[in-house]
């Protein structure tokens, strides 16, 4: 049984406490940590979200009758503990905040008892994930996860106050909207009043935000919850936070400017991390000819090389058929890894096998100078020598090629790159490097669809210079959008969209929208832009992404409150769930059974 308040005040957080309260008389309140029965003396570690504090109960100071219920404290008591601040009577405790003092208890209130938990809340818990975000209350009293959510709690406010002083007005979007084609699945939402019509969740504000510039405010943010429905990847969630912003009358310098300004703002008051501006800008061809990615890592090197020029008609025949089907062939340089064994390499294989390719090609450059190599007999000695030398081969050094059209050969040697970078360490883990991926292609061509695709999304401007090969060289156009990437991850992307209608028709029926179809899907949007639109540009923030790197989490799930699991279900309350069926009734809503095909 609980004790109630009955009037008491709590004075301080428990690492609030400090050496200058020495003498002074606090009310603190918390859950207990451990406790410590030395016979004559009960010690115990206070917790809340603040720190620790150690509370000493001694019979003169806190009578019998506190005394004895001070020995039945268990973890995870809540209490509340009045007493007076002491300098701490044994051995300071450097790693801790209040390490140098002590509280002696003068009175103790058993707020609430607790059973033992399912696991012990402690820093780096061990425990596994299930049983963690099952409890994930419990969870969640864990300093650490506290410290992250309370730094994200710090930056959403540090992202709006300066917004707010660059003009930003917060506004609110809808989340209940009209659902759209293109994209990842939308969440559907059933409407009772209109039977059989459905709500989407948003996947983002982009239509509304846009809606707003035409309506003139200017400037707009909000930290904004997104929804998608997507198959989940490690580093997903079904539900997560955007910090979405829209300007109006800007180019892609305006919109970069502020950013990087706010960026280096946020970096500086949260985490004490300094940002040289103005940040390094690459286009997406740079970046994916130097790094196999759009998001590239820039912490370390081991940069892709085309070696296409000299491996033509070389005698390999992969390395040939690719360049005769249009690709090419690059590779990568793993320094001082000559010695690798070949089971080793055979792993690398599968692992490139992984990201579409057909094989890959090594070269080892044994430490006496001596090749050994996967392709070595197809080719002439002055091939092979041409070839180290463009890798800039040393001995001691081994050289991994794929060879298949672009986009296999950058998704194979990218992801290579970053294996061969976290296995040799070459990641400094207390970098923070920024980079802006500019000019990305507008389009992109879907085997799947048969057409044209929009990269980013239907609304983007392409860059005026390229416009004229819209109809003759589609693929050839690039956006006026731009990604800003922290140490390989995308942590925000964004464009400046189109506001001229007869750039956007054109869009649509590249993109294989009939008139009608567009109008049907965007109709709103579009009859708004008959109106007067000024030119307008946007960028939207992972915000879960960029407080785990702040706080050098493993995953999204650590940074956000009650996260879901891979295949979108919450372990703690059981969502999704079956309903009522007065509930599906209501809506007009039937669930078929799922048909069990015959084996």
């Amino acid at each position: 049984m609980g004790e109630s308040m009955q009037g008491l005040h709590r004075t301080h957080r428990c690492s609030e406490v400090s050496n200058k309260n020495i003498e002074q008389t606090v009310t603190v309140m918390g859950w207990v940590q451990k406790r410590r029965n030395l016979g004559s003396l009960i010690f115990i570690d206070l917790r809340d979200r603040s720190g620790l504090l150690q509370i000493v109960f001694d019979q003169n100071s806190v009578g019998d009758a506190g005394f004895e219920k001070a020995g039945t404290l268990r973890s995870e008591y809540v209490v509340a503990v009045v007493g007076k601040v002491q300098k701490r009577s044994a051995a300071v405790n450097e790693n801790l905040k209040t390490g140098d003092i002590e509280v002696i208890a003068e009175s103790l209130r058993i707020l609430s008892e607790a059973e033992t938990p399912p696991f012990p809340i402690e820093e780096n818990s061990q425990t596994k994930d299930e049983l963690r975000l099952k409890y994930r209350y419990l969870d969640l009293r864990r300093p650490d996860l506290q410290r992250n959510i309370i730094m994200k709690s710090k930056v959403m406010g540090l992202v709006r106050g300066f917004m707010e002083k660059e003009g930003f007005l917060e506004i609110e979007t809808p989340m209940l909207q009209k659902s759209t084609p293109e994209g990842a699945r939308d969440y559907l939402v059933p409407s009772r009043v209109h039977p059989g019509k459905f709500y989407a969740l948003p996947q983002s504000p982009q239509l509304f935000k846009q809606l707003l510039m035409c309506s003139g405010y200017d400037r707009y943010i909000q930290i904004a919850r997104c929804f998608r429905d997507e198959d989940l990847r490690a580093d997903r969630q079904p539900e997560f936070t955007q910090i979405d912003m829209e300007l109006s009358f800007v180019d892609v310098d305006d919109v970069i400017h502020v950013n990087e300004r706010m960026l280096q703002y946020v970096f500086k008051e949260a985490i004490g991390v300094d940002i040289q501006l103005p940040l390094p800008r690459m286009s997406w061809q740079e970046a994916m000819d130097r790094f196999g990615s759009d998001k590239p890592d820039t912490r370390f090197g081991m940069e892709l090389v085309d070696v296409s020029d000299v491996v033509a008609g070389c005698g390999f025949g992969v390395f040939t058929g690719a360049l005769e089907n249009g690709g090419s062939v690059r590779g990568i340089n793993v320094a001082g890894k000559g010695a690798m064994p070949r089971k080793k390499i055979d792993k690398l294989v599968e692992f490139a096998k992984g990201y579409g390719a057909k094989g890959l090609a090594y070269l080892s450059i044994q430490e006496d100078g001596a090749y050994k190599s996967s392709f070595a007999k197809f080719m002439s000695e002055e091939t092979l020598h041409a070839l180290v030398g463009k890798m800039d081969g040393k001995p001691g050094d081994l050289l991994l090629f794929a060879a298949d059209q672009n986009k296999i050969v950058w998704n194979v040697l990218g992801a290579l790159r970053l294996e061969m970078g976290k296995e040799l360490g070459l990641m400094d883990e207390n970098a923070y490097n920024f980079l802006w991926i500019t000019e990305f292609p507008l389009l992109e061509w879907s085997e799947e669809e048969g057409r044209y695709m929009a990269m980013h999304h239907p609304f983007t401007m392409p860059m005026e210079e390229d416009w004229e090969k819209i109809d003759t060289a589609p693929g050839e156009v690039r956006a006026k959008a731009y990604d800003i990437v922290l140490n390989g991850t995308e942590l925000g992307g964004g464009s400046v969209r189109i506001h001229r209608n007869d750039i956007q028709e054109k869009m649509f029926e590249v993109l294989g929208f009939t008139k009608e179809k567009a109008w049907e899907n965007f109709g709103f949007l579009l009859s708004a832009f008959q109106y007067g639109v000024p030119p307008h540009a946007g960028l939207a923030y992972g915000l879960d992404r960029m407080v785990m790197h702040m706080v050098h989490a493993d995953s999204i799930r650590d940074v956000i409150a009650f996260p879901k699991v891979k295949d979108a279900s919450d372990l703690m309350s059981d969502a999704p769930d079956l309903v009522d069926g007065k509930q599906l009734e209501e809506l007009g809503i039937a669930v078929m059974p799922e048909e069990h095909k015959e084996d």
